[in-house]
């Protein structure tokens, strides 16, 4: 019998809901941990970071006055397909060179991530907002809103890292552009099909493969990005350019972290708050 040809897939950017290849017509080549052949992925060029950042921004007014019960709706049904392809996710995670124990438990944490954030999507305002004491008749209400379209530069961690910057952000109600791991991107595709698969609307994610020295420090500057989370920046003089970039418009920044992450550990909602503005209202009393 004569030995079958690998079809070997070539992953295309996620934009908009859709998967375009890149605009560039570049790719680059994913490799496991011994150096063997995955895929080819799209590398993304700054046009189709361009791109990117119109599909959040279109996608934002209708995600973020969705109701927050209905986004942890949302949430929730991306960690039922994650469930659903746990497997496949596994494999991913152990070419990486994760062994299956490790492997295993990241997917499953990834997994149970996406749900703890799903539940706070409509308690959040709670905890974080307030009713201020005020010496005159008057209410006085603090309430966090989104921030808008946040550009994510995701850390190394392929998928639980990744899950744990984007679900904090759409939770909240804003819009995400993420720029996955370059040194392993495979898990972030899957991941984009997922939630392609689930009821997340076009735009509310999109996922850019290629190399953040290239593609972050457009989002950084662009004008229609609100937020930035360098949390996958490793490199220091990198994340102080994206940090004056940012600034010409006051983005919030959320800087890179000095250390290494363990993404294991639980969350809390720190994540929650980095990307909600507070706004406070003035009632009378009695009208």
């Amino acid at each position: 019998m004569t030995e079958r040809v690998a079809v070997k897939k070539t992953h295309k950017l996620y934009i908009g809901g859709a998967f375009p290849r890149s605009e560039s017509g570049r790719t680059f080549e994913a490799v496991d941990a011994k150096g063997g052949f995955l895929a080819n992925m799209a590398l993304a060029s700054r046009k189709d970071g361009r791109d990117a950042v119109l599909a959040a921004r279109k996608a934002f007014g209708g995600w973020s006055t969705r109701t927050p019960y209905n986004r942890g709706q949302v949430l929730y049904r991306i960690a039922e397909v994650m469930e659903g392809r746990r497997e496949q996710l596994v494999e991913q995670l152990r070419a990486t060179g994760l062994n299956e124990k490790r492997a295993t438990a990241s997917v499953d944490a990834a997994i149970d991530r996406i749900v703890w954030y799903a539940g706070w999507a409509d308690k959040f305002v709670q905890v974080l907002g307030n009713a201020n004491p005020v010496s005159g008749p008057y209410f006085n209400l603090s309430s966090p809103e989104p921030t808008g379209v946040v550009a994510v530069v995701a850390p190394a961690d392929p998928l639980l890292g990744l899950v744990s910057v984007i679900a904090p952000a759409i939770a909240t109600g804003n819009t995400v552009v993420v720029i996955a791991s370059e040194t392993a991107p495979v898990p972030a595709v899957t991941l984009s099909e997922i939630m392609a698969t689930s009821d997340l609307p076009g735009g509310v994610v999109n996922i850019l493969t290629g190399h953040a020295a290239e593609i972050a420090p457009w989002l950084a500057s662009h004008m229609d990005v609100n937020a930035l989370d360098l949390g996958g920046v490793e490199d220091p003089a990198l994340a102080a350019s994206l940090e004056v970039a940012a600034a010409d418009n006051l983005k919030r920044v959320l800087r890179a972290p000095a250390t290494a992450v363990d993404w294991l550990v639980e969350p809390s909602l720190a994540r929650l708050e980095a990307f909600v503005e507070t706004k406070t209202v003035w009632h009378p009393i009695g009208v």
